[in-house]
């Protein structure tokens, strides 16, 4: 193997199976071990994906449904979670709808292209995403982003369960508790991620349309009051960088698990066309909600109904249950729909949360897949009914922070992902990672912390990580070349 850090190559078997690829037979098995188990093997029968984090072989990447992965980013973005992102920028950063429309769509456009990029990955490696991170971190180096990123994957879902619950409850006139409405959306989320990637993919191409609908009509019958927007007072630095950080923070933390639903697919995809699936993916759904979320929190206070709905505690649930009130019982049902909405993004997110557990505990990739489903339920109930009564202060934090969180992939054979010593030392990422956050940390300016230059510019942390980390990247890692001798 080459020393020479841009040579690094994934090594591919250039033969093509000729036979028809189809869903129907992509193999979502991989010997765990625990095939032995009759529940295992029944589970098998009835198409639960068990395949953890072993990588897909080249000849069973068999997936030609490759305009599937256009609809798994599509439904995981287009429901509530998108819509209350975008009320950030008048609510916290005190935006006005231009401005804040402006920052949603500029940094959408640009961010987007980080984790469509590596989507393209998933059919080249047939590994997951963070397991091409132990390419760069190291087997036992990874270790740390792992944690990291099963932190953001825990928190995403925590706000979704508390949107879902809040519509959930809105709908009876808050006679049933948000908790019981988180409860639900979480176990129905479960269910889906549970089955894994066949029943994964046919949910996310369906589950779109209820809520377009949804969103369509509530635009038909309260459209008009989205121009009842206060004047907008001058936007200042400070709050456009903040604000563009949480909108980067929401679709960069989906490079940490791209390639994850990518990797069955036929490896002579071209990339070009994994990258826009994906890319489009991305923007149709962000854009248009986080800028329906802008416009209908501002325009809120000048419309009763909207603000008593929206309340005091940021029920962006409630706000949406008024604005489809006109509709009588089907807006009820729409509302349900809506509430729904967060299941495909749970379930996905669970489902990528599986191969972080597997990547954090190496032993643990004899456990069946589905097991760190139920794992990753348990986590984020009880801390959803929790943390229900202070979303906005959390989900701006947690967005904030994700925007920092990114990495540079580098491979090498295939075969080595599960060789310790065939893999990096991991010093060269973990280092630049420690000094890229001496720069970073100082340059934030969130709610949790105000970094000395982020006072003074505004928070130019993902503007400075990026470049930093690229910067430190490559001397560090043709230093460790130099001292770790693979063979």
């Amino acid at each position: 193997m080459s020393d020479q850090l841009c040579d690094e190559k994934i090594s591919v078997d250039v033969e093509k199976d000729s036979a028809s690829r189809t869903d129907s037979c992509v193999s979502v098995s991989a010997n765990t071990g625990s095939l032995s188990h009759p529940w295992a093997t029944a589970l098998l029968r009835w198409g639960v994906e068990e395949r953890g984090t072993v990588p897909v072989p080249y000849d069973e990447r068999k997936d030609t449904q490759f305009y599937k992965i256009f609809f798994v980013w599509f439904s995981m973005n287009f429901n509530i979670l998108s819509f209350s992102t975008g009320t950030l920028g008048p609510i916290v950063f005190g935006l006005g709808l231009r401005d804040s429309c402006l920052v949603i769509l500029f940094f959408n456009i640009v961010a987007s292209a980080l984790p469509a990029y590596l989507n393209t990955w998933g059919p080249r490696t047939g590994m997951r995403q963070m397991i091409q991170s132990r390419y760069s971190f190291g087997y036992f180096g990874v270790i740390l982003p792992a944690i990291v990123n099963l932190i953001g994957l825990c928190g995403f879902n925590i706000f979704n369960c508390i949107l879902g619950g809040q519509a959930l409850s809105s709908v009876t006139n808050d006679n049933m508790t948000w908790t019981v409405g988180i409860v639900i959306i979480a176990l129905l989320s479960l269910l889906i991620s549970f089955m894994g990637y066949k029943v994964l993919n046919w949910y996310e191409r369906v589950a779109w349309f209820p809520v377009l609908v949804a969103f369509l009509v509530a635009l038909g019958v309260g459209g008009k009051n989205l121009y009842n927007a206060p004047p907008a007072t001058p936007a200042t630095s400070d709050a456009i960088l903040s604000f563009a950080s949480v909108i980067t923070g929401f679709v960069i933390s989906f490079a940490t698990i791209a390639s994850d639903f990518t990797m069955y697919y036929e490896p002579t995809v071209s990339s070009h066309r994994v990258f826009w699936y994906s890319y489009l993916g991305y923007i149709v759904s962000i854009i248009p909600l986080e800028c329906l979320g802008a416009a209908a929190v501002l325009a809120a206070p000048n419309v009763p109904s909207w603000s008593a709905g929206y309340g005091a505690a940021g029920n962006v649930g409630g706000l949406l249950e008024a604005m489809l009130s006109p509709a009588g019982n089907f807006g009820k049902f729409l509302t349900v729909m809506l509430s729904l909405s967060v299941t495909g993004n749970i379930a996905c997110t669970l489902y990528s949360i599986c191969f972080n557990f597997q990547v954090l505990a190496p032993g643990l990739s004899k456990v069946p897949r589905y097991v760190f489903s139920i794992m990753g339920t348990v986590i984020a109930l009880p801390l959803s009914i929790v943390g229900a009564h202070k979303f906005y202060s959390t989900l701006t934090n947690i967005l904030s922070l994700i925007g920092y969180w990114a990495r540079r992939l580098h491979t090498y054979e295939h075969a080595d992902w599960n060789v310790p010593r065939r893999l990096p030392w991991g010093v060269a990422a973990l280092a630049t990672v420690a000094f890229s956050f001496g720069l970073i940390i100082p340059c934030m300016n969130q709610a949790s912390f105000r970094g000395p230059i982020g006072v003074i510019t505004g928070d130019i942390g993902f503007e400075v990580a990026f470049p930093l980390a690229g910067l430190l990247y490559v001397p560090l890692r043709k230093l460790e070349l130099k001292y770790q001798k693979i063979n």
